[in-house]
């Protein structure tokens, strides 16, 4: 009798289960966080749709690649002599063989236009990354760790951003000569508060989620919580970010050489250009202000225009973890 109970027991538990279950349906709900699960995947593919379906994005873009490749691809194609000057052609209008004329020391402005591009976009990407780095290892730590740490670090960024950046860089630049990796420093060093505030807020949190709960539980070291955790679930807030740092430093680095505190010659950038083009405002000589103004300006909105796309697109990534 017993022997027939339990047998009838197995037979009715087996009827129960559905025969057209699936096998993944069978198995207990995977962590949507972890690595081997498909949902990233698809993530990163709605984020791209997204970002290439957005005007911005395309414009922004296809803007940056154009001034990335005038700058850094063109003087290899338009030779031009940028270190001897050549007083015997000094601001030349433009025409066949000047295409934007020259300045008052004789270079060719559309070859001098690259070069200045080249180290204006050399000191902005180098310093946005720098900034960006410093700035994230700064807020993860702060977030994560709490409390007084927290209160601590938090007041030297509050102490900095009240300081305005300019001024820094003045005092900096009046001290230090400056060299291209002074100026790259100099920008990071007044540029990395933003970043630290923003990875900051998002890590205090990220510190509560079952992730990063379970990992403490587990005995895991504060660092490979922050780079495992931590840092990859704010890096779409820190290359957002990051685009507008470009931005941001190659206006810090236009407006230390319009007030003469740049590179010197001759080393030029495009704040330079318009700092030796505005002695000539009144003769007329167009072409020394406007192409390095229009450079500027130009190079500047489409970096924000590229920054505002990543972060719509990165939104929905966001909206849908």
């Amino acid at each position: 009798m017993r022997t027939s109970c339990t047998a009838l027991r197995i037979h009715v538990s087996a009827s129960d289960v559905p025969t057209n279950v699936s096998v993944e349906e069978r198995q207990p709900s995977r962590n949507p966080f972890a690595r081997s699960d498909g949902r990233p995947k698809r993530l990163r593919s709605s984020t791209w749709k997204t970002f290439a379906g957005s005007p911005v994005a395309v414009v922004g873009a296809t803007v940056v690649v154009a001034v990335l490749l005038f700058c850094f691809v063109g003087p290899l194609v338009y030779h031009t002599d940028q270190v001897h000057t050549n007083l015997a052609h000094v601001r030349v209008a433009p025409g066949r063989e000047f295409p934007l004329g020259t300045d008052d020391l004789g270079y060719n402005v559309l070859g001098r236009l690259m070069v200045g591009g080249r180290e204006s976009m050399d000191v902005g990407i180098a310093a946005a990354l720098l900034a960006s780095i410093v700035g994230t290892l700064f807020g993860a730590v702060a977030g994560f760790v709490g409390g007084a740490v927290d209160a601590l670090m938090m007041r030297v960024v509050d102490a900095l951003i009240s300081v305005p950046a300019l001024l820094l860089l003045l005092l900096i630049a009046s001290i230090f000569r400056p060299t291209l990796t002074v100026m790259i420093v100099a920008i990071a060093l007044v540029s990395w508060v933003v970043p630290a505030r923003l990875v900051r807020g998002e890590a205090r949190a990220l510190r509560s989620r079952e992730f990063v709960e379970a990992a403490v539980g587990e005995g895991a070291g504060i660092w490979r919580i922050i780079f495992r955790h931590i840092i990859p679930n704010v890096a779409g807030v820190v290359v957002v970010q990051t685009t507008f740092q470009v931005a941001d430093a190659i206006l810090l680095l236009a407006a230390l050489s319009f007030l003469g505190l740049g590179p010197a010659p001759p080393a030029t950038n495009w704040g330079g250009m318009l700092n030796a083009g505005l002695n000539y405002a009144y003769a007329n000589d167009w072409w020394l202000i406007y192409p390095a103004g229009i450079a500027i300006v130009v190079t500047v909105v489409a970096f924000n225009l590229l920054g505002d796309a990543l972060r719509d697109a990165l939104d929905v990534r966001l909206q849908r973890r």
